[in-house]
């Protein structure tokens, strides 16, 4: 029988359960499903939660830190409070949609991907004469392991230096935390696709010219090396990005207005181009993003729940355990 919103018991060992995050524990309990057609529609399990103690997190009307942990009850929401909003500025700073094709989640520490030998005669489709065998294409398992690295932040304050803070504004400082393992992921992920995996699949590279500064020339170079596979992407070091908006090319009146409505710089190639701080300078990278790199989750993101909780924000760590595979060597090619 499922428990109304106002009556449920919350406590720490709801964020104990294997498998489930503390969201869908308390979906569980008590299911959105029940809330159809009410005024009540529209929110999870821990958005009731909020409206149950009353605790506003965002908004110029946004309660101090300290309502949180004005019951018992309401201190066990804090942990998905931190969590939530360092996942936001994750998600808000996140190029990784940009580069990855998929994203596995595994719940051991140990993970083979993957791999297709796709030889020169695999990537056509050649006619089969009656009686004669089908030509095979192999899949097989990774000979090594993925490495998983675990990254992470500490949240180094005290409850008493936050505790009549608003809570919107303490959001804004877990957003960029959030932010940080976002552009730390990227980093990781450029470095397996320019250096591989560990299987010996690193990128293959074009020399840049002499004087280091790309050209178009280059450019098509690097986009008929990718054949089979499309240019979609190209991410490229923040010396590059200057040097590649120089060009003739580049200069495109539509490609600065879709630069000024979106955001995003597109190339005389259709590709979209990335700044990307943490790549070696004068590196470009092109890549086919449906294809090139597999993202593997081990612990999405974890924050020290118990220590939150009993307002020991001294020492309480948000950490994530991932780590990348390339799927096709042939996907992304650098220009270096």
């Amino acid at each position: 029988m499922m428990a109304f919103y106002d009556s449920i018991n919350l406590e720490k060992g709801m964020y104990h359960v294997a498998g489930k995050n503390f969201t869908e524990v308390l979906e569980g309990l008590d299911s959105s499903e029940n809330y159809k057609g009410t005024p009540l529609e529209g929110l999870d399990a821990y958005e009731r939660q909020l409206k149950r103690f009353d605790i506003r997190v965002s908004g110029p009307k946004s309660d101090v830190v300290e309502k949180f942990f004005s019951t018992t009850d309401s201190a066990a929401l804090f942990p998905e409070y931190v969590s939530r909003s360092v996942r936001q500025g994750m998600e808000e700073a996140n190029l990784l949609d940009s580069v990855t094709a998929c994203r596995t989640n595994i719940e051991s520490m140990d993970y083979r991907s993957l791999a297709c030998d796709m030889a020169a005669e695999h990537k056509q489709l050649a006619r089969v004469a009656e009686g004669t065998e089908i030509p095979q294409i192999p899949i097989y398992l990774q000979e090594n392991l993925v490495r998983l690295k675990k990254r992470g932040r500490m949240l180094v304050s005290s409850y008493e230096a936050v505790r009549f803070q608003r809570i919107d504004l303490f959001t804004v400082m877990l957003r960029q935390i959030g932010a940080y393992l976002a552009a730390t992921q990227l980093a990781d992920a450029v470095d397996v696709l320019i250096n591989g995996d560990g299987n010996d699949n690193a990128a293959a590279k074009i020399s840049l010219s002499e004087a280091g500064i790309p050209t178009y020339t280059e450019l098509l170079k690097l986009w008929d090396a990718l054949d089979p596979y499309e240019l979609n992407t190209l991410l490229a070091s923040p010396d590059m990005v200057m040097k590649l908006l120089e060009l003739s090319d580049f200069k495109d009146p539509l490609t600065g207005l879709h630069f000024q409505t979106t955001g995003k710089l597109n190339t005389p190639l259709g590709a979209q181009l990335c700044k990307i701080r943490s790549m070696p300078e004068k590196t470009i990278l092109g890549l086919d993003r449906r294809c090139a790199l597999e993202m593997v989750v081990a612990n999405d993101l974890t924050v020290d729940y118990d220590k939150l909780i009993d307002r020991q924000l001294e020492r309480a760590s948000v950490t994530s355990i991932y780590g990348f595979a390339k799927i096709f060597q042939g996907a992304s090619v650098c220009l270096a």
